[in-house]
């Protein structure tokens, strides 16, 4: 509940939205209870064949009346005194002050109906009829009224819940960027997209129902109490007896749902995972024709989401009759203890007195409305118990994502960091994912300014980890990284990024054009450098002659309109762009054809120049590029050299360039 708070907090900024939406559900609740309150006297008054100007003439008389029978009994006990006891003239008093505060309220009465009786000779007709008729215009006029201030609060409080929830949104995003690369690999994507968008979605809805049911009906239940209780508001607490019961069955029950729909979203977060392996690895499932296997995976993750929302309908399913049975429960203790004082003209319940004087058929009629009115209200209010529960176990899985702190992060007093121009040293680092499961061991390492470095090994040695370092993907578990002599832990982040170019094996592009693509490596550039950074990256021909609509082409999902080679060179030229001083290439050409492999050989030749570049690669052709290789396994630097060096020396060496020849033959 504490997160849904934060929620609520969060939509509580826009206060004059809230004040609003209040302000409306209040006049909803006060037309409601007025709807109910005043159509009962005023009916009543009509179908006795009475006029309002005679019930208001009576109203004044019998108050008079009233006042002065108090007085003369007030008289009467004043001469009683004489001779009595102290302990008799105490108690007489206290029935004289009684009767003094009887005359004190009937004389106000009578006052009010003097003051309303020229309003009513006034404007008010004097013929039955035509006061029913009266009666049934303010009626519609007032459900008008109401129906007007109902639709306002539901547009003020949809306004509320999705500014809060588009806030929400950014905040969760901006967070998630920040998030470590570990963080995506442990959670996916998956995850995220689900609490992106059902959570949201769930939080949304119970926002929605908290601003708007859950503030008005409970408003229409206080009003139509209210108006219950100046009636005889013993009657009413004696009516109530049941609430605490129900209030501590419908807190169990609010527990067992909130935890039912937290393992449903869990479960929704698998679902999501599935789709996404599924339809990402599409080509794969084709051709081992493992259709039927996916759809049993599916199936089976289904099933067990069917399972927890069977649970939550099963809890759901209780609220309803719950709080019906408790609404009836008050409903027939209030028909037997009222139908019992008004037959019997009584004004005691088991020895507990309900009121002053006996209750009238008519107050009694109007009580038994203004209970009836808390009625709806109750059943509104149990339909939305369980979008509230949602939205709250929806509220923990979003802020749980929030509340995560990043292990990489900025110190608090970094140092400024010039433009690379000296050495990039590894010394002595060691790094492991997990707590035991060492992926570099003590790597000793330092690469000149402008000096090209091959990185080779078999799977899993630690390449990848390793070039991984020099951006902050990760720190180092042991051992420092240093550019210019520099810990990089001690730059901020930003910094050290803006001074790397990064291009992969699977080269990321997004939907868009291509021309937003290529920029997307220095969002400044203008027209014309990102030009020559295509001609650099020799990919503005193509662009130029084979995509329909040049760079403003749409290049798909993940590039997908494109050909891997295509794909690679636009990559290329977005680091080109960025004119780094450090260069990263993961398997940059492992995946593209042999025309694409030889024209960005080209380019990387002369781009590479005068860059401290780090090469990632099994390829023997790629390896041309390096001044320097080191050879890399179990996390560990066997031997670094020229190509004949290695030969000559590392055995591990020639295993891979026999093998690199064996696959080209």
């Amino acid at each position: 509940m504490e997160n849904f708070l934060r929620a609520i907090r969060l939509a509580l900024h826009y206060r004059w939205t809230f004040a609003a939406s209040v302000f409306c559900a209040l006049m909803v609740g006060v037309l409601w209870g007025g709807n109910i309150g005043a159509v009962a006297p005023f009916v009543q008054v009509a179908f006795e064949k009475q006029s309002l100007h005679d019930w208001v003439r009576n109203e004044i008389r019998e108050d008079e009346a009233k006042a002065a029978e108090q007085v003369g009994l007030v008289a009467k006990l004043a001469k009683a005194t004489a001779g009595e006891t102290p302990e008799q003239r105490e108690q007489r008093l206290a029935e004289i002050a009684h009767h003094e505060a009887e005359a004190a309220d009937a004389r106000a009465s009578a006052a009010y109906y003097q003051r309303l009786e020229p309003y009513v000779q006034r404007w008010l007709p004097v013929d039955p009829f035509r006061t029913l008729v009266l009666v049934v215009a303010l009626l519609m006029i007032g459900t008008t009224i109401k129906s007007v201030f109902l639709a306002l609060q539901a547009i003020l409080v949809n306004r509320l819940a999705q500014l809060a929830i588009f806030n929400l949104r950014k905040e969760f995003f901006r967070h998630s960027l920040k998030m470590d690369l570990s963080q995506f690999s442990e959670d996916g994507a998956s995850d995220l997209m689900s609490r992106f968008t059902y959570d949201m979605e769930s939080l949304s809805n119970g926002l929605e129902n908290l601003f708007g049911k859950a503030i008005r009906e409970p408003l229409k239940m206080i009003v139509c109490l209210i108006g219950a209780g100046m009636v005889c508001w013993r009657l009413l607490l004696f009516s109530l007896i049941t609430a605490p019961l129900c209030a501590i069955l419908v807190r169990q029950l609010a527990k067992a749902l909130k935890r039912a729909n937290r393992r449903a979203m869990e479960e929704m977060s698998q679902i999501y995972n599935l789709l996404t392996e599924t339809f990402d690895g599409i080509k794969v499932v084709k051709a081992f024709t493992m259709e039927r296997y996916e759809r049993r995976r599916f199936h089976e993750s289904c099933k067990n989401y069917y399972r927890k929302a069977a649970k939550i309908a099963r809890y759901d399913s209780l609220t309803h009759p719950l709080t019906e049975m408790i609404g009836v429960t008050i409903i027939c203790l209030a028909l037997l203890s009222g139908a019992y004082l008004v037959i019997n003209r009584a004004t005691h319940l088991f020895g507990i007195r309900m009121s002053d004087e006996p209750l009238t058929l008519t107050s009694l009629a109007l009580f038994y409305g203004l209970l009836a009115g808390v009625s709806d209200p109750a059943r509104k209010l149990s339909e939305i118990f369980s979008r509230m529960q949602r939205a709250s176990a929806a509220a923990d899985r979003i802020y749980q994502q929030i509340d995560r702190a990043p292990a990489i992060v900025d110190t608090p007093t970094p140092r400024r960091l010039p433009r690379h121009r000296q050495t990039l040293t590894f010394d002595h680092v060691g790094f492991a994912y997990a707590a035991g499961k060492r992926v570099l061991d003590n790597i000793q390492l330092e690469i000149q300014f402008g000096e090209r470095i091959a990185i080779v090994g078999p799977n899993g040695c630690g390449k990848t980890t390793l070039a991984n370092l020099v951006p902050r993907f990760y720190d180092p578990s042991a051992g420092s990284v240093l550019l210019d002599g520099v810990d990089l832990r001690l730059v901020r982040r930003r910094e050290l990024r803006q001074q790397i170019g990064l291009v992969t094996q699977e080269p990321t592009l997004f939907d868009d054009t291509v021309f937003n693509n290529i920029r997307y490596g220095s969002p400044q550039a203008t027209a014309d450098e990102v030009l020559a950074a295509s001609k650099r990256a020799h990919c503005h021909r193509f662009i130029e002659e084979r995509l329909p609509n040049g760079y403003q082409t749409q290049v798909g999902n993940r590039g997908g309109q494109l050909s891997g080679g295509q794909r690679q060179r636009i990559a290329l030229a977005r680091a080109i762009l960025r004119d780094p001083p450090i260069l990263i290439l993961d398997e940059a050409t492992s995946q593209v054809d042999l025309e694409s492999e030889q024209v960005i050989h080209q380019v990387l030749e002369q781009f590479t120049r005068n860059r401290t570049t780090i090469i990632i690669t099994h390829r023997m052709s790629t390896l041309a590029l390096a001044d320097r290789i080191v050879v890399m396994d179990h996390g560990s630097i066997l031997d670094s050299g020229t190509h004949e060096q290695l030969l000559r020396r590392c055995e591990l060496y020639g295993r891979l360039h026999d093998i690199q020849f064996r696959e080209i033959a």
